[in-house]
């Protein structure tokens, strides 16, 4: 039986293959990326790919045993190239198939990994990438959710150090929110297609609507909260009501308004 047919059990965590590039991530910020994947499910497979005998891997090196991460050696069978990529690829086809995992998490910076996330996701998995803010938009949007390791654990690095606070503090302004035409295009449409008659949505929904959009974390715009952002974009209204959030187009009720005065 596919564990992701009907009859899996209900009641289990979510299981998580970690495919590491380890050619291409940096090893401090691993016990982040198992943080973050902790809050999902359990991590139990996790993989690191490379040429061990590359003294740039030696910084992984140090974290494979107090992470229970085991290392696969790959070398580069051509001079400038390294083939981790192809072996990440048929490993994750052959988890895919076997262990059958709910999830994915590829950490990469790599264009390269986008059909194979593609077609991961084509079968039912989930994929959870991590990189940096350089890796390529195909890859990024090819993940259910893609978060940038620059800004993933900010608050736990340096803490003593006045710049690393200040930088970590400095949030983008509303002006800045929006000036991203597709950041604005893409809250804006989740709201509207979540909204009841009177324009108001919840929250929780305008989230699912995202999810099922595109790749999408608010901690990548500068905020750790979906609602924060929302907010300092200053393009919508937000209402509490009782444990619930409420999120309103702020076009809705000019709209509303001017109507209402034209009916008078």
């Amino acid at each position: 039986m596919n564990p992701r047919e009907p009859g899996r059990e209900k009641h289990r965590e979510p299981s998580i293959a970690l495919l590491i590039d380890a050619d291409n991530s940096p090893a401090g910020k691993i016990d982040v990326i198992l943080a973050e994947l902790a809050k999902l499910g359990v991590t139990n497979i996790r993989r690191a790919y490379g040429n061990w005998k590359k003294s740039e891997l030696k910084g992984w090196e140090a974290v494979l045993h107090d992470y229970a991460i085991r290392p696969v050696q790959q070398f580069d069978y051509s001079k400038g190239k390294n083939a981790t990529d192809m072996v990440m690829a048929i490993d994750a086809m052959d988890l895919l198939y076997t262990d059958a995992p709910d999830a994915f998490g590829i950490v990469s910076s790599d264009a390269d990994f986008t059909p194979l996330v593609m077609h991961l996701r084509a079968k039912g998995a989930t994929v959870y990438g991590f990189g940096a803010k350089k890796t390529p938009e195909p890859f990024v949007n090819a993940c259910s959710r893609f978060l940038f390791l620059e800004t993933l654990g900010e608050r736990e690095e340096d803490s003593g150090s006045t710049s690393t606070k200040a930088a970590a503090a400095k949030k983008p302004t509303a002006v800045e929110l929006r000036r991203d035409a597709k950041l604005v295009s893409l809250l804006r449409n989740a709201v509207e297609n979540a909204a009841g008659e009177d324009g108001w949505a919840q929250l929780g929904a305008v989230g699912s609507q995202i999810a099922n959009q595109a790749s999408f974390d608010p901690r990548n715009h500068g905020f750790k909260k979906f609602g924060d952002l929302l907010e300092a974009s200053q393009l919508f209204e937000l209402d509490r009501r009782g444990t619930h959030m409420y999120v309103r187009d702020k076009r809705s009720s000019a709209k509303g308004a001017r109507t209402a005065r034209a009916e008078e």
